[in-house]
């Protein structure tokens, strides 16, 4: 019954962003995800949206989290504030898809949960128009790059900052207000899932609510776990156009049922934009893994707790900055769920 509600939630969302969107890519191609998040930013539930904007976006509230707390020095996460983020070394997927965050407090300004929206913009800037460069080399050639950017401060739009920011880029977008509107958009839908979950609260109270968001997590850890008695140990490596490789084994302990995904031997980040962010290559294996188990549970970080995933720095599958990614969101990260 939560199981459902919460991603019920996170559909509603969905319906907010795309009726009140502009851009042709997210109001009619849908490129676009809804989820809820727990206190620490481990993903609970969301809509059937896009996959590796689903499993990556935890990365993404968690790097909110470790940026802001514990940091004296820095403005703490309060009330009606909304964050948005697009790096790619830091929770990010490739600079279009920007995440806009939400703490949710209850009535005593205890934060209890987060709500996050991620939306394809049409263009963020970047060498080419749609921020899709083919031949980009380095990040700054694709658009504008967003590190928790604190949008709205106490219920308050930081329009003109934010345009600020977005204009002192060598390459800034070529339709602000489009992103703005967007932005705003993601918003609304931020909003819609936290007034659900404070009703979810009020109804059933706060501690009902964080317990059954435990157990959707602990029941998807366990329906993987079951999975992994069924799998056998395996390799495989691909070759990309570029002469690129990407390996992995597979190594299953099922006294323990635990795995190991060991991407060891993937070549070294290029110069091309076929790297993928470390939350993108940890979404291709959350996704692969949630597909194979016949449960019907949501996607959630729950099925991450049996894996052990190992991916070398500074590999393609892991690049330093400033390695351009463009393509490895929507082309390597496909080769990885083969």
């Amino acid at each position: 019954l939560f199981s459902n509600m919460f991603m019920s939630i996170a559909e509603e969302m969905g319906i907010t962003l795309q009726q009140v969107s502009h851009s042709v890519n997210i109001k009619e191609r849908l490129d676009f995800s809804c989820a809820l998040f727990d206190s620490e930013g481990r993903l609970i539930a969301n809509a059937p949206h896009i996959p590796v904007h689903l499993g990556s976006m935890g990365d993404s509230v968690v790097s909110l989290i470790n940026s802001r707390d514990g940091d004296l020095t820095r403005r703490p996460i309060t009330v009606d504030d909304v964050y948005v983020l697009n790096n790619p070394f830091n929770g990010g997927t490739h600079l279009p898809d920007i995440t806009a965050i939400s703490p949710v407090f209850d009535d005593q300004h205890d934060r209890l949960f987060f709500v996050a929206s991620r939306g394809h913009h049409a263009d963020i800037g970047g060498i080419t128009p749609g921020s899709m460069p083919p031949m980009s080399t380095n990040i700054e050639e694709e658009g504008v790059l967003l590190d928790n950017f604190l949008i709205v401060e106490d219920g308050e739009f930081k329009e003109e900052p934010f345009i600020e920011l977005l204009k002192s880029t060598p390459y800034p977008p070529r339709n602000i207000r489009q992103n703005i509107n967007d932005i705003k958009a993601q918003i609304a839908a931020n909003n819609k899932g936290i007034a659900a979950l404070k009703g979810l609260v009020h109804k059933y109270g706060r501690q009902t609510v964080a317990s059954y968001m435990e157990h959707v997590r602990a029941n998807a850890a366990l329906a993987i776990r079951n999975l992994l008695l069924d799998l056998e140990d395996g390799q495989a490596t691909s070759t990309m156009d570029d002469g690129s490789t990407i390996t992995v084994s597979i190594r299953i302990n099922k006294q323990n049922r635990t795995a190991v995904i060991d991407f060891s031997g993937t070549s070294a980040q290029t110069q091309n934009n076929l790297n993928t962010p470390l939350a993108v290559s940890r979404a291709a294996v959350l996704y692969v893994f949630r597909t194979l188990t016949r449960a019907d549970i949501p996607l959630n970080d729950g099925c991450m707790e049996p894996l052990e995933l190992i991916i070398p720095t500074g590999s393609m599958l892991n690049p330093r900055a400033p390695a351009a990614v463009v393509a490895g969101n929507v082309e390597t990260s496909q080769i990885i769920v083969d």
